[in-house]
């Protein structure tokens, strides 16, 4: 199969990768409003051109502020790979099945892990499970496209 026949939306892992990767993109950006949003609540922000009143106070260790930019630092750290491994492994010609169902455990595992980690805080294992599914997947399509380019 030519390259230019897998990157069509007729080809479902191709629909399916620009679908999932349009969640993830769309969930990274919430991130930044769910920062904003916890600055406003704790009224710690991070300039002080930013500060609404003189009650407000600059300040860079609030733990709830840091939780959802240590969340949104862990996004950028493993979204970003997927976005590229993922693409790669369309172009393997995948099987669907496989493919699309990666795809789909990455995409629930990081909103997961977002929820678990920034939103309602749930104890250990949970986080660590929801990094480590993606993780896989993701190490996993990488490892299939290594092997298919060797």
């Amino acid at each position: 199969m030519a390259v230019l026949d897998l990157l069509t939306f007729d080809n479902a892992v191709f629909k399916s990768y620009v679908f999932w990767s349009g969640v993830l993109v769309l969930k990274m950006l919430l991130m930044s409003t769910l920062t904003a949003v916890q600055r406003f609540k704790t009224k710690t922000f991070a300039n002080p051109e930013d500060c609404m009143s003189k009650k407000d106070k600059v300040a860079y260790d609030n733990p709830y502020v840091e939780r959802v930019r240590r969340a949104h630092l862990n996004d950028m750290e493993n979204i970003l790979p997927f976005f590229i491994t993922g693409f790669l492994y369309v172009l393997t010609n995948p099987a669907a099945f496989l493919a699309i169902n990666l795809f789909r455990a990455v995409a629930a595992a990081r909103i997961l892990h977002t929820i678990v980690y920034a939103v309602v805080v749930i104890p250990q294992p949970a986080r660590a499970l929801s990094f480590f599914v993606a993780f896989f997947a993701t190490g996993y399509m990488a490892l299939q496209v290594v092997l298919y380019a060797f």
